[in-house]
């Protein structure tokens, strides 16, 4: 199996006011800490999903376009699924500061031949970070068609048809998958210590 990873940089941030990529942690703008983050899993490739390429675009990152109507975050999930070529696609979040190489490399170790792996916190499914297989392509492109293109409706569709298997995540560990939305978010100490892969 190969692991191939996308960064998902496609939002307007309305709730924010800025650029979430941009925003400082430790003194670093956030999207340098993704990277050194999904850096650490070795990827075949790396992708960054956006409306237009970001000027902080790494040298040793392919730019994937969003789709041209707003399709949300399944949009660029979908188009760095195309590009690919491997078995397995991460898809993270650009505004989780919290998230640690250690854990995405136990979802990692999770996923099977033609099966992800979707992140559980109680009752609730969480699709970023999620490992998803290559095989997920045309079901994202089917509800890319459609009136509904969330994320939950695309994991579920992945979960009946055997393409992900959930992972209950520890309580310790809930804490990986806060998001800075609002600038109010940004006063909350987030960054755990580092764990070994």
């Amino acid at each position: 199996m190969t692991l191939s990873a996308v960064l998902l940089a496609g939002g307007e941030s309305r709730r924010m006011g800025r650029d979430k990529a941009m925003l400082l942690l430790d003194g670093i703008p956030l999207w340098q800490h993704q990277f050194a983050v999904l850096r650490e899993l070795s990827p075949v490739v790396l992708f960054v999903s956006a409306r237009q390429p970001p000027v902080w675009l790494p040298a040793d990152a392919r730019f994937i376009t969003d789709p041209p109507l707003a399709r949300g975050p399944l949009g660029g999930l979908a188009a760095a699924l195309e590009a690919m070529r491997g078995t397995h696609l991460l898809a993270m979040a650009i505004d989780m500061p919290a998230m640690t190489a250690a854990h995405l490399a136990m979802l990692w170790r999770a996923a099977s031949p033609g099966c992800g792996v979707l992140p559980c916190i109680g009752d609730q499914m969480e699709p970023l970070p999620a490992i998803y297989p290559a095989e997920a392509l045309p079901v994202a492109s089917g509800l890319l068609a459609g009136a509904d293109v969330s994320l939950g409706i695309f994991t579920r569709a992945l979960a009946a048809a055997g393409r992900m298997k959930t992972q209950t995540i520890a309580r310790l560990d809930t804490k990986l998958y806060a998001n800075w939305n609002t600038p109010a978010d940004l006063a909350t100490p987030c960054r755990p210590p580092r764990r070994a892969l």
